[in-house]
């Protein structure tokens, strides 16, 4: 009889050390964001495969995002070369953490289709490139989050903010690297520490 209770006990204790594990995982996942978190924006996001997302679907990764335009012909061809020389330098341990978006400011003209065209043209149709489109208003919200500024010029042509943005997993601005063909290792410093936290 004795047997029996200690194993049931010794079963027990161990049952609920499982449960403590799982409630502990639970609560990190469910962990409230920070107010300073782009998680906290209820938008809704298509990506170059039609695909529907909210942001808060990202959380976990380093998230560096650019605002550009497909027709753009002036600083975001620029943009995207600078998005790609910060890829070629991240390491593949880094790689695995990081997402590379790029979020459109037109979305009338940026379909799902047509940035999809535009990532394989670039050879950007595949992790970690995400791109981004949702309504105006949304666009409009979250350049104010990245501090870009952008004016519709004409009916193709837009003068925009260059500046590309580092996210920790959690979803807050952590750096910013401004200009074009810039220097960029600070930037890669920044995603290397932030990747290297998770």
């Amino acid at each position: 009889m004795k047997k029996i209770i200690i194993a049931f006990l010794v079963l027990f204790s161990f049952y609920s050390c499982k449960e403590a594990d799982k409630k502990e995982n639970k609560s990190e996942t469910n962990k409230e964001v920070s107010d300073l978190s782009i998680y906290n924006l209820p938008s809704k996001w298509t990506t170059q495969d039609g695909k529907d997302i909210e942001l808060k679907s990202l959380r976990g990764n380093v998230l560096v995002m650019v605002m550009i335009y497909t027709s753009c012909k002036a600083a975001c061809p620029r943009l995207v070369a600078d998005m790609r020389d910060i890829e070629s330098k991240l390491n593949t341990n880094t790689k695995q953490h990081v997402k590379l978006i790029l979020v459109s400011i037109d979305p009338k003209t940026d379909t799902p289709e047509r940035l999809k065209k535009f990532a394989i043209d670039n050879k950007m149709n595949q992790d970690p490139w995400i791109f981004l489109r949702s309504s105006e208003e949304n666009t409009r919200e979250f350049a104010a989050v990245l501090a870009v500024n952008y004016k519709k010029i004409s009916p193709i042509d837009f003068s925009h903010s260059n500046i590309i943005s580092v996210f920790n997993p959690e979803g807050e601005l952590v750096f910013q690297q401004e200009g074009l063909g810039v220097n960029n290792e600070k930037t890669i410093e920044t995603i290397n520490q932030e990747a290297g936290k998770i």
